[in-house]
């Protein structure tokens, strides 16, 4: 029903609207960009021509990933976010609450790992909370917050879309929902599909962030010199991300559903499973729109990295709304509202063995 709270996952653009966006607490004119529904981030004005660009998320922690993994995919879903904004993460607040089931020796494997990938990235750790307490467990540990400081005139948000944009789409559908299958399934991936596959799919895993893609993107440039607007395909995947990047941009879009990669790993893992790839959550696929005259150096400078990226579409007038065109046909593209995710990833641990 429209207007309720989801069974899981985040709540729909509607109870944003009615519960969220008129509580937001003191007004301020330094605020250039508040909390709003598919916008990752949020952008101060720190006078002097500079901005500071925030965005916040759950600790995701899973020790069944193994202690470095885990801590990896924790960073990079914040590090991703933030990225998205153009400018390089350099700050985190972390807050840390714990089952208190962890021992010492797990916090300390956990933390290191936590620190030495921030250190990779260029990130410093300068705030946090580290406690266990009853109530808390795994995955949702926390909160975090990832900071970026950078010139005003540099900075994206999905809001900048223009029409006349090309819209690029790295990686492919449904990333994080097959690495996260692979690394919690691996042995009813490898009876079913055999060793070698399983081993392969697994290493999905580690393309599950997209800060090299959108810092690589921006390289080119931004605004009428280059990319106007990036967003990471999270929660509702492809057809979530491009939905917000159009409802947030106020544009409408001509997607081409058969120039969308899906990898071979990744259509028999979510026919396996029962997810539409195309809806199934997936960060590590960048969603960039660009102007068309720098679209081609986009592409190429992402394949210098070895990041796999195609044209998909176009940005139009908001119109006729999000059109995908599919075998020939055309029709309007409505968002999924619910993740098939996590109902696969739930009858999936149900059907496991103990």
């Amino acid at each position: 029903m429209e207007g309720e709270l989801p069974a899981v996952g985040k709540i729909s653009a509607e109870i944003f609207e009615q519960l969220i966006f008129p509580n937001l607490g003191a007004p301020s004119e330094a605020v250039l960009v508040g909390p709003q529904h598919g916008v990752d981030v949020g952008v101060v004005d720190l006078g002097h021509g500079q901005v500071m660009v925030l965005t916040t998320d759950p600790v995701f922690v899973v020790p069944q990933y193994g202690w470095e993994r885990a801590a990896w995919f924790a960073v990079h879903i914040l590090a991703s976010d933030a990225a998205t904004c153009g400018l390089r993460p350099a700050y985190l607040t972390i807050d840390l609450n714990l089952p208190r089931a962890i021992e010492r020796e797990e916090l300390a494997l956990l933390w290191t790992a936590i620190h030495r990938e921030c250190q990779k990235l260029g990130i410093s750790i300068v705030s946090g909370h580290t406690a266990r307490y009853d109530g808390c467990d795994y995955p949702m540990v926390g909160g975090a917050t990832m900071i970026c400081v950078g010139p005003k005139s540099q900075y994206l948000t999905p809001q900048m879309a223009q029409v006349g944009d090309v819209i690029i789409l790295t990686k492919g559908a449904a990333i994080e929902a097959t690495g996260i299958f692979a690394v919690t399934f691996g042995p009813q991936i490898a009876e079913r599909f055999g060793e070698p596959f399983a081993q392969r799919v697994q290493d999905i895993f580690w393309q599950m962030t997209v800060v090299e893609d959108a810092l690589t993107a921006v390289s080119v440039g931004v605004h009428e010199d280059g990319v106007t607007a990036m967003h990471d395909a999270t929660e509702c995947g492809v057809w979530g991300g491009l939905y917000e990047v159009a409802q947030a941009s106020g544009v409408g879009m001509v997607v081409e559903k058969n120039k969308i990669p899906v990898l071979d790993e990744v259509d028999k893992i979510c026919s396996h499973f029962g997810m539409d790839p195309y809806s199934a959550i997936s960060e590590g696929t960048l969603i960039i729109t660009c102007r068309p005259h720098r679209a081609q150096e986009v592409l190429q400078a992402l394949g210098k990295k070895g990041i796999v990226s195609s044209v998909i579409g176009t940005v139009t007038s908001p119109k006729k709304g999000i059109q995908l065109v599919d075998r020939g046909r055309q029709r309007p593209l409505v968002h999924p509202q619910v993740d098939p995710f996590w109902i696969a990833f739930r009858r999936a641990l149900e059907a496991s063995p103990s």
